[in-house]
């Protein structure tokens, strides 16, 4: 009986010192493994499209702010804008004013660059809030000419996009690129008087889709040292 304890409780001894040993070999492992996907820089943009197009068409203004985080290959994307639109025709006039914002996740396939530059394929989801206003201009031949205004305040839209493009580093924290969207999906608030005409950040309410082009100026700023970076100083000593 006493032997029969004995091995019971090496055995127990044992299975403690292997279990023991295998947390210590699972634990760096497992912390490696999140380790890389660990941010290492912010971007912070602009898109100098919207800046040319508002000081050069007159019937639009607005501008747009670009941000981007690295988890490894996998980049948090958003962005965030104004849009502003004045038409005046014969038959009336069409104005609106709003916001929009996108975010989703872009996958960068040059994996190996140290440089971090990237050639990416993404996702958008992208959501407006705006307002329109138009007035109607109806010629009538027994009663004459005769003015309707119509108003649009607190209108929602939403769509979603696929992106690609390009961000290349220039020098140092400095970055540019471009990004390609392809916007489809649009959905619409269709509360108010009229049906909406134009969404801020998508176009046209009337099209199924759309193809849209941005041209970035971005600065990247640090949070810490890429580990890819770290291992090549490593094998240079």
């Amino acid at each position: 009986m006493r032997s029969f304890i004995n091995i019971f409780f090496l055995l127990v001894i044992s299975t403690t010192s292997l279990l023991a040993q295998q947390d210590s070999v699972k634990k760096p492992v497992d912390s490696l493994r999140w380790k890389k996907f660990r941010p290492t820089g912010v971007r912070f943009g602009t898109d100098v499209i919207s800046i040319i197009k508002s000081s050069s068409v007159k019937t639009f203004s607005g501008w747009e702010a670009n941000m981007d985080v690295d988890f490894n290959r996998y980049y948090l994307a958003v962005d965030y804008g104004k849009w502003a639109r004045t038409y005046d025709s014969d038959a009336g006039s069409y104005s609106n004013d709003g916001s929009y914002w996108r975010a989703g996740i872009d996958v960068n396939f040059l994996t190996k660059d140290p440089e971090k530059n990237m050639f990416f394929f993404g996702a958008r989801y992208a959501n407006s809030s705006f307002s329109e206003d138009a007035i109607v201009v109806v010629n009538d031949e027994l009663w004459g000419g005769n003015t309707e205004a119509l108003s649009n305040p607190g209108m929602k839209a939403h769509w979603f996009e696929l992106t690609t493009g390009l961000r290349v580093k220039m020098w140092r924290f400095f970055w540019m690129g471009y990004t390609a969207r392809f916007k489809f999906g649009l959905k619409t608030d269709e509360s108010g008087v009229m049906l909406a005409s134009d969404v801020p950040g998508y176009g046209r309410a009337d099209g199924q889709s759309y193809w849209g082009f941005n041209y970035q100026l971005l600065f990247r700023i640090p949070i810490m040292k890429d580990r890819a970076v770290q291992t090549t100083d490593t094998k240079a000593k």
